[in-house]
C-alpha cells in the first residue's frame, strides 16, 4: 500500500475508531482522542472514515470489532483496558479474535520492578489483570505509564486517558503502511450559509474529486461561513479554494484563507 518518493501513493488506507465505554455515552467523560488520532493519521496517509462510540458491553465489543476489522484496514479502540471491574476490552477482544487471555510474563516482570519503586503501591491482583492479552498479542510500548496497549492483526488496542492513548499512538504511527494524504484549505467570510449555497452547490459539481463542506459561525457581533475543502491534490484543491473567494468577493465580502478568527 506505499508508494516510492517518486511514486505519489494514490490508494486510499482507510481506519475506524471504536470508543469503549460508558462513561462517554453517559455524558460523565467526554471524548479527547478522535480529534488527535484523525489528524495523525492523515499525516501518514490513513483515512478515519468512522467512528463508534459503544458501551461496556461484551457482545457489542465483539460484534462491533469483527465487523469494524473487516470493513477498514486499520481499526483503533480506546478505553477498557485498565484494572477494574468494567474493563473489559481485552476478554472481549479475545472473544472476537477466537484465542484465549493470557497473562504475558515479561509484563508481569516489568509491572514488579516498577511498583517495586513506586513506595506505598502494592503489585495486586487487579493490577495484575493488566499484563492480561489475547494470545498472539504484540504488546505496545506506553510511555507514560507502565501498563501497555497491544495489537491483534489490523487491531491496535489503547488506553481511554488521552496522553496515554497519544503516547501509545505515537509509537505506531509511524509503522503504519498509508496512502495518499489528505490535504486541506480554509476560505472564511462573513457571510451567511445561504448566501453562497447555490454557487456552492455549482462548485461541488465541478470540483467532484475536493470535499467541499460549509461551516457557519458566528463571532464578534457577525455571522460567517468557512469553507473547508479536502482532497489529495495540492492543484486542484488551490483552484477549488481560488473559485470560492471569487463567489466571496462577487458577494462583496472580503475571503480570508485559514479558519475565523
Amino acid at each position: 500500500m506505499s508508494a516510492t518518493p517518486s511514486e505519489p501513493a494514490t490508494e486510499e488506507v482507510t481506519a475506524c475508531l471504536i470508543v469503549i465505554g460508558n462513561e462517554i455515552l453517559s455524558g460523565r467523560t467526554r471524548d479527547a482522542n478522535l480529534s488527535y488520532l484523525a489528524k495523525g493519521l492523515n499525516d501518514v496517509g490513513v483515512q478515519l472514515r468512522e467512528a463508534r462510540v459503544i458501551p461496556d458491553i461484551e457482545k457489542v465489543i465483539v460484534h462491533t470489532v469483527n465487523e469494524c476489522r473487516a470493513a477498514f484496514d486499520y481499526v483503533f479502540t480506546t478505553g477498557g483496558i485498565g484494572p477494574t471491574h468494567d474493563d473489559i476490552t481485552s476478554a472481549s477482544i479475545a472473544k472476537a479474535f477466537g484465542v484465549a487471555l493470557r497473562r504475558d510474563p515479561g509484563v508481569v516482570a516489568a509491572f514488579e520492578r516498577y511498583y517495586a519503586g513506586e513506595r506505598g503501591i502494592e503489585l495486586n491482583a487487579a493490577r495484575l489483570r493488566m499484563a492480561d492479552f489475547p494470545e498472539g498479542a504484540e504488546i505496545l510500548n506506553n510511555a507514560i505509564t507502565i501498563a501497555p496497549g497491544y495489537r491483534m492483526e489490523n487491531v491496535f488496542v489503547f488506553a481511554g486517558v488521552p496522553k496515554i492513548m497519544q503516547a501509545m499512538f505515537d509509537e505506531v504511527k509511524h509503522g503504519l503502511v498509508g496512502g495518499k494524504v489528505i490535504l486541506s484549505r480554509t476560505v472564511t467570510g462573513h457571510l451567511s450559509e445561504g448566501a453562497i449555497a447555490a454557487d456552492l452547490d455549482r462548485l461541488q459539481a465541478l470540483y467532484p474529486d475536493i470535499d467541499i463542506g460549509s461551516y457557519p459561525f458566528f463571532g464578534k457581533g457577525k455571522f460567517g461561513t468557512s469553507i473547508v475543502m479536502r482532497g489529495a491534490d495540492a492543484t486542484r484543491l488551490e483552484a477549488a479554494a481560488q473559485d470560492v473567494r471569487a463567489l466571496m468577493r462577487d458577494q462583496g465580502v472580503a475571503p480570508i484563507d485559514g479558519e475565523p478568527e
